[in-house]
């Protein structure tokens, strides 16, 4: 028995035990830095297995580290579970795939380890759609070692790796002075109308960006009653574009517009990051070529696959500039429903998807296995991340 084969036989072997696991996580949604449930039935089946698990790590207590290290010398193979739901919508963003596909993929290359040599890491990274685990991860230096990181996302097609864009959440609070709006409205500092200055301003900004930005926001606070001059109102933006640097620069774009509605009003201003910051993903395409061919050779058409898109922001943004990484997307549903919808939910939760997830499963492991065993392959994969380090400025 080949080694694919040996890895397709053990997740195979187990395959009920991890559809049972991805239904419950399914069934049960958390949201982020609140996986109590999901990130416990992720450990312990990692356990089950043999490896060891860490947690909690940072101070995190949903986030997890499996590990298991074979006799042999070898990479260091990372493999990423999420396992966050969405507020009300629950898992329709398949987190409840993804986290499990991440161990299903783990266990499978732990059937050819001992033999290849190296070192495998489950990472559980809690609160993806947030305040994302992978950025103090990444920070913290827990990827600098491993060798490549993968994961695989669920959706309504086969897609290669492609990119995401930076993004940075940022608050503006203003604060004025209240008064009665009829009687003496000369009296008061309108916090609100600098909130509405600013998007004035971010909306007249469009114009000067490159097309790549992104910039939306909302009023989360703007007075208590129509009869009052609020003296507090605040907006929450994400700005967003397709490199770091350039969303640096947008960002104090953003802020001179904020500094310039306070100044027009008469408002203090304080700003801050809500949620952490997010690097674009830089796709690597050795290993992303690498995961094609594999998706191909188990049967899946080539032209099915298709180019990678732009889907917003991911924490693994972060990773990718610490270890090469792949982020490809895998079938799991046969209707075109798009991600963070009711429809792709509900869908994601039918047999029908779970053999995807299954599928996804074997296409990482296989990856992997191919890397850890041809030197020159590992070697073609390093170099191209030194490269694009290099070019993004990273």
């Amino acid at each position: 028995m080949n080694m694919k084969s040996t890895i397709d036989t053990a997740i195979d072997q187990h395959a009920r035990r991890f559809i049972e696991i991805s239904r419950f996580i399914g069934e049960n949604p958390e949201l982020g830095h609140e996986e109590w449930q999901a990130s416990r039935r992720l450990m312990d089946e990692l356990l089950h297995h043999g490896f060891d698990v860490q947690c909690p790590v940072l101070g995190l207590p949903t986030a997890f580290i499996g590990t298991y290290r074979s006799a042999k010398p070898g990479p260091v193979v990372a493999f990423l579970c999420e396992y966050d739901a969405l507020p009300e919508l629950g898992h329709a963003c398949g987190h409840h795939i993804i986290g499990t596909m991440g161990v299903a993929a783990a266990v499978g290359l732990k059937a050819v380890i001992d033999e290849l040599g190296g070192t495998i890491r489950v990472y559980g990274t809690p609160a993806e759609e947030t305040k994302g685990a992978k950025v103090p991860m990444s920070a913290e230096g827990l990827f600098d070692d491993v060798d490549f990181a993968l994961m695989a996302h669920p959706y309504y097609t086969y897609e290669k790796s492609g990119e995401s864009l930076a993004m940075d959440a940022v608050q503006f609070e203003y604060f004025g002075k209240a008064a009665h709006a009829a009687a003496s409205p000369y009296e008061g500092v309108n916090a609100l109308d600098a909130v509405l200055l600013l998007f004035q301003s971010v909306n007249a900004l469009r114009q000067q960006v490159q097309s790549h930005v992104r910039i939306h926001g909302i009023i989360t606070e703007g007075g208590k009653a129509a009869n009052i001059i609020p003296d507090y109102a605040a907006a929450q933006f994400y700005i967003r574009s397709g490199n770091r640097l350039y969303t640096d620069e947008v960002v104090q774009k953003v802020l001179r517009c904020a500094e310039g509605a306070a100044l027009q009003t008469g408002c203090t201003l304080k700003t801050s990051n809500y949620e952490f910051s997010y690097d674009e993903l830089i796709t690597n395409n050795t290993l992303s070529d690498l995961f094609t061919r594999n998706l191909v050779s188990m049967g899946v058409r080539e032209e099915e696959i298709q180019v990678g898109k732009d889907h917003g922001s991911v924490d693994l943004g972060n990773v990718s500039r610490h270890c090469p990484t792949i982020h490809p997307y895998i079938q799991v549903i046969d209707e075109k429903h798009l991600l963070h919808t009711k429809e792709f939910r509900d869908l994601a939760m039918l047999d029908r998807a779970f053999e995807g997830m299954l599928l996804g499963a074997k296409a990482l492991a296989h990856t992997a296995c191919d890397a850890v065993s041809d030197p020159a392959v590992l070697k073609a994969i390093r170099d191209e991340f030194a490269k694009s380090l290099e070019t993004s400025g990273a």
